[in-house]
């Protein structure tokens, strides 16, 4: 909110949550009926298209988000380098109330104001009169009420609320109080306004109005620059009559110079136009993508992740994945489709710093089912290998393999491509050693048995772990002969003994895969702590027992630009694979991390508490 909230902050369906849009449902319902119901020559077009256009504004913004995100992914021509918080993410949550707001606003003009109905498709004097409008009275009134809400009084209330974001993305152009935005609204309906009074109203002016300005806004708010200098060589008078993302920048960072709305015209008549916007816009064009040190390759998991991922929606990437939403399952097509058939390559989705390393995680476009496919396992590890062979080109440290990227059925924990290109400098780690360490450092103090369930056949993690437990005299207990089998051959007569075959069910410590079902869970007794060691949580059936979640740890306050969770983890906590790998960045290990080898479990788990890693969980006794 705003330093000292003024009146009319709040907005007035704030207690709705996601249920706010039902704000529009009656007047959705009502132009819907009027306009099926009625005769052909009374029904109003006009009407019944407000509801469209407001999701196609809800598209366009998404376009704009997504764009941004991956933009500044990959690091080039920034602005600002400066790191975004989830803070300022929750703040900029409600950006579709600003279209909330707008819909209410057409719904109510158009039963109100006479000449408010029955638009056409065309009118070329109506679209003319729109433009004038804009550049002149609209601009100008903008920036003198811009100016205005600087003033201590008024920026206390209600503009600090927007300037809270010095990194700006497109969607905080319409974080604003209430009656900010209010304001805003009475102002760009100037033009509509006066189309509706001369007679030259029409759809194209008023859906072409509002589009430029959802246009302008975003493309002012991106924090990386894109406007070519060709269109202002072409046309030198442009600069006066559209601003670029860095001349807006410049109102974020310094706040008491260019001030106008879209066209910097009134900056530059009445003083306002800092000093540093052209130099800022040619160095910005020039700044080079910083090549990370290290990359975490990734994938999505189910079918509906892409939204929930940094590149999706940013709230819901604000937030541990939990379960799909029925309105995203109806894009389950649609979304499995894009990523099998359009994105064919390895994507960038986040970049982060951790003191002077900078990291990047990458995704292979493919969800989890894909890589459980037999004919699909060949392409996957093809776009593994080209995320390889491309930040070895760009000489990066080291590369994370993530997920099922390192699965021993796909590619043997990423030794297929150690074998197949041995002369890499590029280090690629698996992370199976932090991630061992982090499970057994889960484990309560003074645990003398702990009972094994779960798929341990193509897991090195879980050998890992169970050597680790009979070393120390506990007891490992599996109600599956086979498991004792495989076990007991692997690891010394002398352990052998603590390797047990039960088919009790009374243990109070869990180590579980992700193959755990409802009614083996149902077995365990009350208070039960599941301790999962596999790449994906398990179901969580019990409110009686206690879940924690795959192996992971608490990144360091110094890791900047982290406003999106991993998947189901909980905000600033990383899965111990991708931790791994930028441990192994950070101390400067020269050696592989895949196939059967095994970073020292302690030496790992060390350097990650050295570099400001915590644990996850309390270890309690």
């Amino acid at each position: 909110m705003a330093l000292q909230p003024g009146i009319l902050t709040e907005w007035p369906w704030a207690k709705l949550g996601r249920f706010k849009y039902l704000v529009l449902a009656p007047w959705v319902a009502h132009s819907t009926y009027s306009f099926i119901s009625s005769q052909s020559e009374e029904r109003d077009l006009s009407y019944l298209l407000i509801f469209p256009f407001l999701m196609w504004r809800v598209l366009h913004n998404q376009i704009w988000i997504s764009f941004a995100r991956y933009q500044t992914a990959k690091g080039n021509n920034m602005i600002v380098d400066k790191s975004i918080d989830f803070q300022q993410v929750d703040r900029e949550s409600n950006w579709d109330d600003n279209i909330i707001l707008s819909g209410v606003t057409l719904y109510v003009g158009r039963m109100t104001i006479n000449g408010a109905t029955n638009f056409p498709l065309w009118r070329g004097d109506g679209v003319i009169l729109t433009i004038l409008l804009h550049t002149g009275p609209v601009e100008f009134l903008y920036y003198w009420f811009h100016r205005a809400l600087h003033h201590h009084f008024l920026y206390s209330r209600y503009h600090s609320h927007h300037h809270s974001s010095i990194v700006t993305e497109p969607i905080t152009s319409v974080i604003h109080p209430f009656a900010e935005l209010v304001m805003y609204i009475l102002l760009f309906a100037i033009p509509t306004l006066a189309t509706i009074s001369t007679g030259t109203k029409s759809i194209v002016a008023l859906v072409g109005y509002i589009t430029y300005i959802d246009f302008m806004n975003n493309l002012g708010h991106c924090n990386f620059e894109f406007v070519p200098t060709w269109l202002f060589e072409l046309f030198p008078l442009l600069k006066y009559f559209m601003y670029t993302p860095s001349f807006h920048s410049l109102h974020h960072t310094k706040f008491r110079t260019n001030y106008s709305l879209f066209m910097p015209i009134y900056d530059y008549i009445y003083g306002t136009a800092d000093k540093s916007s052209d130099s800022l816009y040619e160095t910005s064009l020039k700044r080079q993508e910083e090549s990370p040190n290290l990359v975490h390759l990734t994938h999505f998991t189910t079918i509906d992740s892409i939204y929930h991922s940094r590149l999706g929606f940013a709230s819901w990437a604000a937030s541990p994945y939990s379960s799909s939403r029925w309105y995203l399952k109806l894009l389950t097509w649609w979304s499995s489709t894009m990523l099998r058939w359009m994105l064919n390559h390895p994507i960038v989705v986040e970049r982060h710093k951790l003191n002077q390393l900078n990291l990047q995680t990458w995704a292979v476009p493919r969800y989890k089912f894909h890589y459980g496919l037999p004919w699909e396992k060949e392409e996957i590890n093809a776009l593994i290998e080209e995320a390889i062979l491309e930040v070895e080109k760009a000489n990066v440290k080291v590369m994370s393999l993530g997920l099922l990227n390192q699965d021993q059925e796909l590619n043997k924990h990423g030794a297929l491509f150690i074998q197949k290109h041995p002369n890499m400098k590029l280090r690629v780690v698996d992370g199976s050693g932090l991630a061992v360490a982090t499970v057994l450092h889960s484990i309560p103090k003074g645990t003398k048995q702990v009972f094994l369930h779960g798929n341990i056949i193509s897991s090195k993690v879980i050998f890992a772990i169970v050597k680790a437990l009979i070393l120390d005299g506990v007891q490992v207990v599996t109600p599956c002969k086979d498991q004792v089998d495989i076990l007991t051959l692997r690891f010394a007569p002398e352990s052998q003994n603590n390797v047990i075959l039960s088919t009790s069910y009374a243990h109070k410590v869990w180590l579980v895969g992700e193959s755990l079902e409802k009614d083996e869970q149902a077995r365990a007794p009350k208070g039960t702590l599941f301790i999962p060691f596999s790449q994906f949580p398990i179901a969580q059936t019990r409110k009686d027992c206690v879940y924690y979640n795959t192996p992971a740890m608490k990144v360091p306050e110094a890791l900047e630009n982290m406003h999106s969770c991993e998947n189901w983890l909980p905000r600033r906590v990383m899965s111990a694979w991708r931790v791994a790998g930028i441990v192994h960045a950070l101390e400067g290990w020269n050696e592989h991390e895949c196939g059967e080898t095994l970073m020292e479990v302690e030496k790992v788990w060390t350097a990650a508490l050295k570099h400001g890693f915590k644990p996850l969980y309390h270890i309690h006794a």
